[in-house]
């Protein structure tokens, strides 16, 4: 019964929490990139700045030259997305930024970074057709630490209708992931992700739209994948804010 209780009154003190946070997203301030004043976390200067138009691979979102609709990797070896779409390119002044989000308690920049996803070439389409949006989960240990999972928070300020937090699930804590390799990445994701049993009829023949912060070599998002496909899931498309500036091979 405590138990529970202290359950209740934690997740009502995170509504709260994330409340304030979308209020103070709303009210003026610094630009958090450029300081002027007064401006939202991002004025329009700095998204125009840093936020370019670049020609994406339609499977994995790298770079490539604007002829070129999926790049020579995705070619050679197809990844089990259908799509990938990505906002930016991760560095600055997006690793700072992602920074704050993620590791210093601050989910006020869901509603920005959100809009930057929402502007992404694709992204619209995406929304519209997706029958089901699923966040990638955090692990329960990590979820715990942070306290909020800002693919969650991502998710739901992209405006879709379908966002889905309880059908994907992680199973485990994965070793960290950023002194591996993409092959070692792989393996150490490899049966990361399920679906809820009792939710995972409902994914088949559909078309699903999947929403992470950062995509690095992949790895995650086709981890997350995997479920997804073998449950009959017709459609993949992952969206993301950043993508990591590896160069098309």
């Amino acid at each position: 019964m405590v138990g529970t209780r202290r359950s209740g009154i934690s997740q009502h003190w995170r509504r709260g929490l994330n409340a304030l946070a979308g209020l103070a997203a709303r009210l003026p301030s610094q630009c958090a990139v450029c300081h002027a004043w007064p401006a939202q976390r991002l004025c329009p200067a700095c998204r125009a700045q840093f936020v370019p138009r670049l020609a994406r691979c339609r499977s994995c979102a790298c770079i490539v030259p604007d002829d070129v609709a999926q790049c020579g990797a995705c070619l050679r070896q197809p990844p089990p997305l259908d799509a990938c779409l990505a906002a930016v390119s991760y560095g600055f002044p997006w690793a700072q930024l992602l920074a704050q989000f993620k590791f210093r308690a601050d989910p006020g920049w869901a509603g920005a970074l959100a809009d930057l996803m929402r502007q992404a070439p694709g992204a619209q389409a995406a929304l519209a057709q997706a029958d089901l949006v699923l966040p990638v989960p955090l692990s329960p240990e990590r979820l715990r630490r942070r306290g909020y999972n800002q693919a969650l928070l991502l998710a739901r300020r992209l405006g879709s209708p379908h966002v889905h937090a309880q059908l994907l699930l992680r199973t485990r804590e994965a070793e960290a992931q950023s002194h591996l390799a993409r092959a070692e990445r792989l393996r150490n994701l490899r049966g990361a992700f399920m679906l809820d049993p009792l939710l995972a009829p409902q994914v088949s023949g559909r078309r699903v739209l999947l929403v992470d912060d950062v995509m690095t070599t992949g790895a995650t998002l086709h981890a997350a994948a995997a479920p997804l496909r073998a449950a009959g899931v017709r459609h993949i498309t992952a969206m993301v804010l950043a993508r990591t500036p590896e160069q098309a091979g």
